[in-house]
């Protein structure tokens, strides 16, 4: 199974990367049974606006990302020219934030931080079981 969507741009904002994660689901899809593939898209699509949102917050934006099938986990990555790892981050009770990477670790199989002389991508794969 095989399906792959990019975008690659100075700013990606979260519907353009809900777009994009919706049409490589959409491709992937027709081989999940129906209620695992409804529960794959909430979950990407919650990813991916993290993610790309964390980016918008704390690096400047998005520059790129990609929605793939590959083997049993479907991947999204997210680059950004930020060379700072994510960290966690200490919330207050009550107050709003700070909650983004605790979640996308719930809901992924994986999760890896890849730094470079350009700025990080951060690779998060979903299980497709």
């Amino acid at each position: 199974m095989s399906a792959a969507q990019a975008l690659e741009t100075d700013e990606i904002s979260c519907a353009d990367a809900r777009v994009a994660v919706r049409a490589a689901l959409a491709e992937a899809g027709p081989g999940l049974p129906p209620a695992r593939a409804r529960q794959l898209s909430e979950d990407a699509l919650l990813v991916v606006s993290e993610l790309v949102t964390n980016a918008l917050v704390h690096a400047g934006g998005a520059t790129r990302l990609e929605a793939e099938v590959v083997d049993d986990e479907f991947r999204l990555r997210v680059s950004d020219a930020s060379r700072t790892a994510p960290q966690r981050v200490r919330t207050r009770k009550g107050s709003p934030g700070g909650y983004g990477m605790v979640v996308i670790q719930r809901l992924c199989s994986r999760l890896d931080v890849e730094l470079g002389p350009e700025g990080k991508t951060i690779t998060a794969a979903l299980s497709l079981r």
